[in-house]
């Protein structure tokens, strides 16, 4: 299994750092992923994520706390209604539009009811 999830680890890294320059591709939750992956696989991966000076700090926030910044919150509430407002103009089908949205107010909510970082 640790060939596995070792390529899971890998695989979240890469659209990790892609989600750095593509709009509406979330770094951080593959990089959580990405150090679980690599808790079952490679412990010198895991630790250099864990003590990673940009991606570190969120990993440990969420891995201790569940936690997810105020910023964080904002930019991914930011981003799905951006999506949504472009889903209406391209004036897609209404069944489309309401999947959508469920999915989109569901992780919105849940997102929102996680507890901020203890540095606010």
């Amino acid at each position: 299994m640790r060939p596995l999830w070792l390529a899971a680890g890998l695989a979240s890294v890469g659209l990790g750092l892609a989600g750095i320059v593509l709009p509406l591709l979330p770094t951080t939750p593959f990089m959580i992923l990405a150090a679980a992956c690599f808790a079952r696989s490679s412990p010198r991966l895991h630790d250099w994520l864990w003590h990673h000076r940009i991606f570190g700090p969120a990993i440990r926030d969420w891995r201790q706390y569940g936690a997810i910044p105020p910023l964080a919150k904002r930019a991914s509430i930011l981003a799905m209604a951006l999506a949504f407002g472009l889903s209406l103009l391209l004036g897609l089908r209404w069944e489309i539009l309401l999947v959508q949205a469920v999915v989109l107010l569901t992780m919105g909510g849940w997102i929102l009811t996680r507890p901020d970082t203890p540095r606010g």
